[in-house]
């Protein structure tokens, strides 16, 4: 850590910062902050915890030297209200000596209203992506005195499906610095920015904490999408010596069903799902009734339905689906009090989940092994949406550009009398 004396910050925010308990620098922000107050684009990657939001908060603090624009100056986009509400906390208890206009841009009052109180005058606004593209589509969020544009918790914007509009507002910003916040770094994450940023300054660090959680063996899979994981499982659970006793973790009822069919394919008779309630003929409404059945290999088990389960005694252990219950996980996980480790948890994960599994590797202090993918697995290729492909953004384009279908684009410019003209609804002939 570094002392904030050492960091390249006006003196208001350092009082701000001691009074509010900060004494030192995360790792993080003692090497991101130089970098700001230089004038780089930066993509900071850092598990929960590591200080990124406060790191720009104070970057932003520390940019901003008068009050008297009405364009705001900064603009920070976040995936959520609740997100949102925290930085505006946090801005508000590192900006007690400076009067700054901070103003949160969110759903539920009347967009209308906030365009208003936009054009009033405000220094700093949070928003969400697709509430900032709405109040700049209405003319009212003026972008072009951004001299930061933050991105915060961007791997958790690409998951609420919010691409577009954060790539259409950072498109609109010509002069601005672009910084970029995430917990988990990946393809997603990269296309998503390669749209307004060129070679930008990646910092990543590495922070698991201070725990040491005894669990059971852990490894994952990273896969590319919801149809390579169901080619992978049916893939590993082929080997039946190997996976002779599995139990499959889902997400819910119907991914459930999904697995349940796609697995039956190749292992009839010997899959089943755990209360199916008549969902697919074969069901067990207890665990160490499918421990005890010779002939059923693999049993299908929805998060919905495994709440009140005790430890899992199968051997092998596949969660197809991340569960969001942080809790769950570890209880599963966990060592008894004899240390029985031959429990073998298998986890599959795509971009979306990364973040998910960054969260549980930080409350057990350990990194789960990453697995390569077989070399026989079949990679399925993600087919667009029709209505992703019609909204896709055109790098050569500025913000909010949809392609002309080829019978409305023209190659010539013609003025209105000259093509009425060339209707031959009136005559070439002059009658002045």
């Amino acid at each position: 850590m570094s002392a904030i004396e050492n960091l390249k910050l006006n003196k208001n925010i350092k009082a701000a910062m001691l009074d509010a308990g900060y004494f030192n620098a995360k790792k993080l922000q003692a090497k991101i902050l130089p970098r700001i107050h230089g004038g780089q684009n930066v993509v900071a990657i850092g598990p929960e915890g590591c200080g990124k939001t406060t790191a720009y908060i104070l970057a932003s603090l520390n940019k901003i030297k008068v009050i008297e624009e009405i364009a705001p100056r900064v603009l920070v986009l976040v995936p959520d209200i609740a997100s949102g509400e925290l930085v505006i906390e946090q801005y508000h208890q590192l900006n007690r000596i400076r009067d700054l206009r901070i103003m949160g841009l969110f759903a539920g009052p009347s967009l209308d209203a906030q365009v208003l109180e936009l054009t009033d005058g405000v220094d700093i606004i949070v928003a969400t992506p697709d509430r900032a593209r709405a109040a700049y589509l209405k003319l009212g969020l003026n972008l072009n005195k951004i001299q930061l544009l933050i991105i915060d918790d961007a791997d958790v914007i690409i998951k609420n499906g919010l691409q577009l509009p954060t790539v259409e507002i950072a498109r609109g910003i010509i002069k601005g610095q672009f910084l970029i916040f995430s917990a988990v770094t990946h393809d997603r994450l990269t296309k998503m920015y390669d749209y307004f940023l060129v070679n930008p300054d990646i910092i990543e660090v590495d922070d698991l904490g201070d725990s040491n959680l005894q669990t059971a063996d852990q490894i994952l899979y990273h896969v590319p999408n919801f149809k390579t994981k169901l080619n992978l499982l049916n893939l590993l659970l082929a080997d039946v010596e190997v996976f002779d006793k599995a139990v499959v973790y889902v997400n819910s009822r119907f991914t459930a069903e999904t697995v349940y069919k796609k697995l039956q394919l190749s292992r009839k008779g010997q899959v089943a799902v755990f209360k199916a309630r008549g969902m697919v003929p074969e069901s067990f409404d207890t665990v160490p009734d499918f421990m005890a059945n010779p002939q059923a290999n693999i049993l299908i088990i929805a998060q919905e339905d495994a709440e009140n389960l005790n430890e899992i005694k199968a051997p092998n252990q596949i969660h197809f689906d991340i569960t969001e219950d942080n809790d769950v996980y570890i209880r599963r996980v966990l060592l008894g009090n004899n240390n029985d480790n031959e429990r073998l948890f298998i986890n599959f994960c795509t971009d979306l989940e990364l973040s998910q599994i960054r969260k549980l590797e930080q409350i057990q202090g350990k990194r789960m092994a990453l697995i390569n993918l077989p070399e026989d697995l079949y990679i399925e290729t993600e087919t667009p949406k029709k209505k992703a492909v019609a909204e896709e953004v055109d790098p050569t384009r500025g913000p909010a550009f949809h392609e002309k279908k080829l019978s409305n684009q023209k190659t010539e410019n013609y003025s209105a009398r000259e093509r009425i003209r060339m209707t031959g609804k009136i005559s070439n002939k002059r009658h002045d």
